[in-house]
């Protein structure tokens, strides 16, 4: 038990790390897309300045909105940190450190209470655009979820278990992108719209929710839910490498293929613009949740006709 717990922290420092080279990677990114240079003075090639950004952001007032319910005001970002952390408990360890049976059970348990979280950060802090950010969030996260746990039930026909590291062995000769290319994309779209994420960034809506359920949040409270954001796009790179490209965590070429994923949310949201929200719930429930219905009818059929 002890070992688990030391591997478990050192996964969640090396995550927390990550974090901070996502959003430097991100800030890069947008820089040069925009035909400038990005953060370039703070250490070498402003390699420290997430780190800065860190420390500012806790050494900052926290202010608390006289209105507000204290209490959950105060929790809701811990409980959002909490669930990412959680979720990386899932990270298939090739010698199962924690060998989850129902890992995918558990991921889409861990996801589903996300919701709670936006929800209630958005209610406690008693002013009109947080909780408009938090509703738009919370009808946004339940209906791609949907979509999201039937492209999972697609895959998991192939490979009859919840269990990722069986992902592993399945795709030892041929990836799973092969066999469902438009899953793929469909599952893409559906990690931006849960993670919040440009082009379906509606819960911090700028121009018309000045910044969504977080608008109230400052200090540790804003950095809380900044690091649960950014945690859950690594994760969610994370899970489509290991359901659609390979899991072999033996070879570099897995964590390259995992940067590159975390690379394309910071791509399309470089290039793409916001999309419109009443098109955003017909694509889920009218182009997203046909096709993986139909995808499941066909792999379920596929499935039993090869028995």
């Amino acid at each position: 038990m002890f070992y688990f717990l030391i591997s478990y922290l050192i996964t969640i420092v090396l995550v927390l790390v990550g974090v901070a080279f996502t959003t430097l990677l991100e800030r890069k990114v947008l820089g040069y897309i925009q035909l400038r240079k990005g953060p370039n003075k703070v250490g070498y090639m402003g390699i420290l300045q997430p780190f800065a950004d860190g420390l500012k952001l806790f050494f900052k007032e926290q202010t608390f909105p006289t209105l507000s319910n204290f209490l959950i005001y105060y929790a809701s970002p811990i409980f959002l940190l909490s669930l990412s952390f959680t979720l990386w408990v899932l990270f298939p360890y090739m010698v199962n450190v924690y060998n989850f049976n129902f890992g995918v059970l558990f991921f889409l348990c861990c996801t589903g209470m996300g919701v709670y979280g936006v929800l209630l950060s958005g209610w406690s802090s008693n002013s009109n655009y947080a909780l408009l950010g938090g509703l738009r969030s919370v009808a946004q996260t339940i209906s791609y979820e949907v979509s999201m746990a039937l492209i999972l039930i697609c895959m998991l026909i192939f490979i009859s278990s919840f269990n990722l590291m069986d992902f592993m062995l399945y795709q030892y000769n041929v990836w799973f992108i092969f066999l469902s290319l438009p899953l793929f994309f469909c599952w893409i779209s559906t990690c931006l719209a849960e993670t919040n994420r440009s082009p379906f960034d509606f819960a911090e809506g700028e121009s018309e929710l000045v910044s969504g359920f977080n608008v109230e949040y400052s200090s540790g409270g804003f950095a809380f839910i900044f690091l649960a954001e950014y945690m859950n796009i690594i994760f969610m790179s994370l899970l489509s490498c290991v359901i659609f490209l390979g899991c072999d965590l033996n070879s570099i070429k897995f964590f390259v293929k995992w940067t590159f994923l975390i690379f394309i949310f910071i791509w399309i949201r470089g290039s793409l613009p916001r999309y419109r929200y009443d098109k955003l719930m017909y694509l889920t429930w009218k182009v997203f949740l046909p096709i993986s219905l139909n995808y499941l009818l066909f792999f379920s059929g596929l499935f039993m006709f090869m028995l």
